[in-house]
């Protein structure tokens, strides 16, 4: 049995189509209202707050995935992720299971410093605190052989269907919507994006590599990282118009977030958008040469034709 702890999210569902295609048939999906994927899926519903309710959830499994995604709060990060990786580890110990944790960037330093496994964990931000000290429960675990785990991290989201992120919401979002999209800060600096089905297969090859385990691994992305002013070029290329956007300044989402809570929440990432956002991949690469990564160009195309944007 492999079991996705936060099941409904873009990436728990991409991961379990991935894992019923090549890995097995014996699918768990947890949540607090979890749906399936397919119809053999089995379903349990499950507070991650609720140590018991953990424990109860990894029964008979063999590996789980901790996919979870909290309310974007920046209070309720710092409070609620150490107790959720408290609480999978101690399930995990207690059903003999391995463990591999779907981590973002958040606790990386927002410097222009490429971005590569042994980055340290220095982020001043509540949510970049909340996901260090996650991590750091988690690197200790392992270090001290309570469980065999894996992190695998990723950078910013973009992609087809239920894919949320800043990309999808400004540009794609806007574009469907008939809207023009928008930019925070600056369109000519490198920005690394993973496309999120992309995330999910990797992540399943790693928790059924059993060397794999007892490491960090960065999920793999496109090297041929573009501006959003290329990116959005080669929008409007496959549209075959010009796309015109709006580049928001710093003083506009300042004001902004006095009236928007998800633009207040989304202050503290902010830093990242005015220099050059480099994620590296080479590890994952060297290591499983035979994985396909979707391209900036090929992304745009799926993206395209999932949103129905002319």
């Amino acid at each position: 049995m492999q079991t996705i702890l936060g099941a409904n999210g873009i990436i728990g569902e991409e991961l379990a189509r991935e894992l019923r295609k090549n890995y097995t048939e014996q699918i768990k999906l947890v949540g607090r209202n979890p749906q399936k994927v397919h119809p053999e899926d089995l379903l349990f519903k499950a507070d991650l707050l609720d140590p018991e309710n953990v424990i109860s959830a990894l029964e008979n499994t063999k590996i789980a995935y901790l996919t979870v995604g909290l309310p974007y709060d920046s209070e309720i990060w710092l409070r609620d992720w150490v107790i959720v990786m408290q609480n999978v580890i101690a399930a995990c110990k207690k059903n003999r299971c391995k463990l591999v944790y779907f981590d973002n960037t958040y606790a990386y330093p927002q410097n222009s410093k490429i971005q590569i496994e042994e980055t340290p964990l220095t982020s001043e931000g509540k949510k970049g605190r909340g996901k260090k000290m996650a991590a750091e429960i988690l690197l200790k675990a392992i270090a001290n052989r309570e469980i065999e785990a894996v992190i695998c991290r990723a950078p910013e989201f973009y992609g087809p269907d239920k894919t949320k992120g800043l990309t999808n919401s400004l540009i794609f979002e806007n574009l469907k919507n008939g809207k023009e999209p928008k930019i925070f800060l600056k369109d000519n600096v490198l920005r690394t994006l993973i496309f999120t089905p992309d995330a999910s297969k990797a992540m399943a090859l790693i928790g059924n590599t059993a060397d794999a385990y007892s490491q960090t691994w960065h999920l793999p992305c496109d090297d041929h990282r573009l501006t959003y002013k290329q990116f959005i070029a080669e929008i409007g290329h496959q549209l075959g118009r010009e796309v015109k956007y709006k580049v928001l300044p710093w003083i506009v989402l300042k004001i902004g977030s006095f009236f928007d809570k998800n633009l207040k929440e989304t202050q503290e990432l902010l830093p990242r958008y005015a220099i050059d956002n480099i994620f590296e991949s080479s590890k994952f690469k060297t290591r499983f040469p035979d994985f396909v990564v979707t391209t900036y160009l090929e992304g745009i195309k799926i993206i395209i034709k999932d949103y129905s944007i002319k």
